[in-house]
């Protein structure tokens, strides 16, 4: 029987409890009594055969399978306020910048914080993420036909995200081939409040997060994850959850890459009646972190069945994988990976897609078994299924033994580390700074180039203030 998944755009991964509980009802008149999520916070609709036509009534973005060029915007708002952040990101302010977003992108958009893991940070064609700097953020741009991330010569301003999106995909087919070039054909189509990149992006490392559960957040509020090992969520148990969020007051719902759902605020007023509420159902929230740190394509029979094989085997063995991700995966080049792990299930020879033979696995690991490097290294290729868990299990001790070596050398590197001066300008009235070593390329200053060299007509990239109100100032920065 054939199956198909059409997409119910969910903008940011986050929704209105009664948005779910409409999308909830669509699935039902279309015969489902069940819906899947997607990896970039997407609702499915997997049907076969016998299930009805959809029909969205103009309430929903609906994208049928056969259907191209609309594409979810993915968040990290499901992991404000519960999970690190960078202090100004919070939840309200995701939604300010979601809500610029009128129109729903061709090219994949994720806008993520970089203090975080739940969300992966470049999975998107355009990755926007948080600055230091408050409503700034860095882009980094990996067009449909470009091979690596390139990082763009300035910072965006939340309220200019949309804009420049927008804008980028207009200009797709002036093809550029660099990102200099991008910015070059932005600039000209379009007014925009860029910032100087005065550092670079930092992403600090975190294990990956235990994300299930009824979990306390400050002094009096919670916040719920769900987790179906299947990706089959119960219409009739969600739309009952929708309600018990109404009488809670609880105005957002949001998904995860990981297909979970995640339910924040919930104050311990009523944390008994959602204990009640999962407790009717025989709803498990205390899956091991065996089972959460898994990604798997939408359904995929054989992906499943290999993934509940090999996590018997570690359960077996009492194998810790606290940190780790894993991802199985159909062998593709352009393929996005996000987990620290990746097994790769290869393509039959050429000639013998019919015959039935048996299936072979690459094995591949993040740089430093973090996915945010971009960096994969082969561990081994074409290996059987049997030999996956022992090659899994060395790769997991070897994640161990590099985190071990690591904190090692933190506690090493207690004594104040080497400082340098720098030498640089900044703005007097709002503090920019003007870096020799960086230039500011959104005025075509290159790199490299002194502030004495600059033309008098130079102005803050940020408030246009005149080249006469920067000073001079010395910086302290440590060296790594």
């Amino acid at each position: 029987m054939k199956q198909t998944f059409s997409r119910v755009i969910v903008k940011g991964g986050v929704l209105s409890p009664a948005e779910l509980k409409q999308i909830l009802e669509l699935a039902e008149s279309a015969g489902l009594d069940t819906i899947s999520l997607g990896s970039r916070q997407d609702i499915l609709f997997i049907q076969d055969n016998e299930t009805q036509p959809i029909d969205a009534q103009d309430k929903f973005q609906l994208v049928l399978p056969e259907e191209t060029g609309s594409e979810n915007i993915v968040s990290s708002y499901v992991s404000a306020d519960i999970f690190p952040n960078t202090p100004w990101l919070t939840g309200d302010r995701y939604l300010y910048v979601l809500e610029q977003f009128r129109q729903q992108p061709s090219l994949k958009v994720n806008i993520t914080d970089p203090k975080q893991r739940l969300v992966p940070l470049f999975t998107g064609h355009l990755n926007f993420i948080a600055s230091a700097h408050e409503d700034y953020w860095y882009l980094y741009v990996r067009l449909p036909e470009w091979e690596k991330t390139k990082m763009y010569p300035a910072l965006i301003y939340s309220w200019d995200m949309a804009k420049v999106t927008s804008t980028i995909e207009e200009i797709l087919q002036e093809e550029p081939e660099t990102v200099e070039m991008l910015f070059e054909l932005v600039n000209d189509a379009v007014d925009s409040n860029n910032r100087t990149v005065d550092s670079p992006l930092e992403v600090p490392f975190y294990p990956f997060p235990y994300y299930e559960g009824i979990n306390r957040v400050g002094n009096d509020r919670y916040w719920l994850g769900l987790y179906w090992r299947n990706n089959k969520y119960y219409t009739a148990f969600l739309k009952v959850l929708c309600d018990l969020c109404a009488d809670s007051r609880i105005g957002k719902i949001s998904i995860t890459p990981w297909k979970s759902i995640i339910i924040k605020g919930i104050p311990e007023s009523s944390k008994i009646e959602w204990e009640r509420l999962l407790g009717r159902y025989g709803i498990n929230v205390r899956h091991s972190m065996l089972e959460l740190n898994w990604h798997l394509p939408v359904s995929n029979k054989s992906a499943l069945k290999l993934k509940e094989y090999l996590v018997d085997n570690f359960d077996k063995r009492d194998i810790s994988t606290y940190g780790l991700t894993f991802g199985i995966t159909d062998y593709t080049r352009k393929a996005y990976y996000f987990t620290s792990i990746i097994i790769e299930k290869n393509q039959p020879p050429l000639g013998l897609e019919g015959v039935k033979i048996r299936n072979t696995y690459n094995l591949l690991y993040a740089e430093n078994f973090d996915p945010n490097t971009q960096q994969y290294i082969v561990y081994v290729q074409e290996v059987d299924k049997v030999e996956l868990p022992s090659l899994l299990i060395e790769l997991s001790k070897m994640y161990f033994d590099q985190l071990g070596r690591k904190q090692e050398q933190s506690k090493k590197l207690t004594k104040p580390k080497e400082t340098v001066k720098t030498e640089a300008y900044q703005c007097s009235d709002c503090l920019t700074v003007y870096d020799p070593n960086y230039g500011d390329l959104s005025q075509a200053i290159a790199p490299l180039t002194p502030f004495e060299k600059l033309p008098e007509t130079y102005q803050c990239s940020l408030c246009g203030a005149p080249k006469i109100k920067f000073l001079k100032k010395v910086f302290v920065k440590q060296l790594e």
